[in-house]
C-alpha cells in the first residue's frame, strides 16, 4: 500500500463524530482504539506533524505524544517524506514518492 494522498475520505474515523476525537483525559484512549487499524493512520499523523495540530487525537498520538514528538526531532522539516519512507521501507515497496 503506497502513501494515500487523498487520506481523509480512506480514515477509519470519517464514521465517527468528531466530538469522539478531540477529547480529554482517559477519553483519549478510547480515540486512540479507532486509529490502531486505520489503513491511513501515518498520513493522518504526518499531517497532524507538518501543521502543528495541537488539539485531538491524530494518526494514533494524542497532542501531548505528538509534543514530545516533535522535541524529540526538532529538525524534521517535512513528517510526511520521513513517514513515507518509513511506511515504505516496511512495506517493502518503492513506489512511494515524498
Amino acid at each position: 500500500m503506497s502513501w494515500n494522498e487523498e487520506w481523509a475520505a480512506a480514515a477509519t474515523c470519517k464514521q465517527s463524530r468528531p466530538d469522539e476525537l478531540f477529547v480529554r483525559g482517559a477519553e483519549q484512549h478510547k480515540a486512540k482504539v479507532v486509529c490502531a487499524g486505520c489503513p491511513v493512520r501515518a498520513e493522518c499523523l504526518a499531517e497532524a506533524l507538518d501543521n502543528r495540530i495541537e488539539w485531538g487525537v491524530w494518526g494514533g498520538m494524542t497532542e501531548r505524544e505528538r509534543r514530545a514528538v516533535l522535541r524529540k526531532r526538532p529538525n524534521v522539516t517535512s513528517w510526511r517524506a520521513l513517514l513515507a519512507a518509513a511506511k515504505e521501507a516496511h512495506l517493502g515497496t518503492s513506489s512511494v514518492t515524498a
